[in-house]
């Protein structure tokens, strides 16, 4: 599947963790130990697109010229709850300085439409240019529900080109969905799956990445 801002990142690591999460015997725990390292992994590709400052700084042996992320800008880490949030630790832990902002939504199991329940992404923004927004979510099925929570940051006047969303599993549909609505965002996957089944779950896929991860 080709498409300029669709990204596939693929390692002997990300594709032990895939494997930890999909094989239905893995534990709770054993499936948050994979989505957590594979989080990790996604979110190191996307902040390749923060832009950095050149900067003067002294160490204990010489001063020496080099490269921050630049101050100036906001970061915003934007989960979709409730299974995005496994990305949120990882996420702070990389980026202490970036603002996270929950998006809540559920999928009505008849029509496969995103259902609101919560939303934190009602702020101001100035200088939207300035603003760079990862949007997490660990299965894109219909994209549904992706598209959505998109809407409500370009709604803003933040750039798609500035705007990049995070999934561990995806399906051929959902990838579609998300271009045709916005062809300048980037998506970030570790896999492309065959395709949807009747009630729109990602075949093979891992099963409900929220149940298995939280256990419920």
């Amino acid at each position: 599947m080709e498409k300029n801002n669709l990204k596939i990142i693929t390692n002997p690591i990300v594709n032990q963790s895939l494997c930890t999460m999909r094989n239905k015997n893995t534990s709770t725990e054993g499936v948050r130990l994979a989505a957590r390292k594979l989080t990790r992994i996604l979110l190191y590709e996307a902040t390749k697109n923060l832009p950095q400052k050149d900067i003067e700084i002294e160490t204990p042996v010489a001063e020496c010229k080099t490269k921050t992320i630049n101050p100036d800008i906001t970061i915003i880490i934007s989960p979709i709850l409730r299974a995005g949030l496994i990305f949120t630790d990882e996420a702070v832990d990389i980026l202490p300085q970036a603002t996270i902002r929950h998006i809540g939504m559920y999928r009505d199991e008849k029509t496969l439409k995103p259902v609101w329940y919560y939303n934190k992404v009602p702020m101001p923004v100035n200088n939207p240019e300035n603003y760079y927004v990862y949007i997490t979510d660990p299965m894109l099925a219909t994209g549904n529900s992706l598209i959505e929570a998109i809407r409500l940051y370009v709604d803003k006047g933040i750039p798609e080109t500035n705007i990049c969303c995070i999934c561990m599993i995806s399906s051929p549909d959902g990838i579609e969905a998300v271009f045709k609505n916005f062809p300048a965002i980037t998506l970030i996957v570790a896999a492309v799956d065959e395709r949807l089944n009747e009630r729109g779950y990602i075949v093979p896929g891992m099963g409900d990445a929220g149940d298995r991860i939280f256990n419920t």
